[in-house]
């Protein structure tokens, strides 16, 4: 995971990138609720919703990969699979296409 300076973060910004490093924290811990992850997910999400998509935003975002999962959870219905890797998505979906073709023989 990269490190952010936070001179760097505008001052819009500091929320989001505290909730996403709090979710990257509770991804790596064993011993977190699920209603704890949800609320600060859910908290993320709305700020997320809220800020402009700048490159400070996408540098956050790389940073923090729950958080960029979170965000494009958010954006799927407008933009598919934003920030994976075209490759991958690609694959996945030829790899699902031969799994129900396989399935409906």
């Amino acid at each position: 995971m990269n490190a952010i300076p936070s001179k760097a973060i505008p001052q819009h910004l500091t929320v989001v990138l505290t909730l996403a490093h709090v979710l990257e924290q509770l991804e790596r811990s064993g011993t977190v609720g699920a209603e704890q992850y949800r609320l600060v997910a859910r908290r993320l999400a709305d700020e997320l919703a809220a800020v402009p998509v700048d490159a400070v935003l996408q540098a956050v975002l790389d940073a923090h990969p729950a958080a960029a999962e979170v965000y494009e959870n958010l954006n799927y219905r407008h933009a598919g699979l934003c920030r994976s890797p075209l490759e991958r998505a690609l694959s996945a979906e030829l790899k699902a296409k031969e799994a129900i073709a396989k399935a409906a023989r």
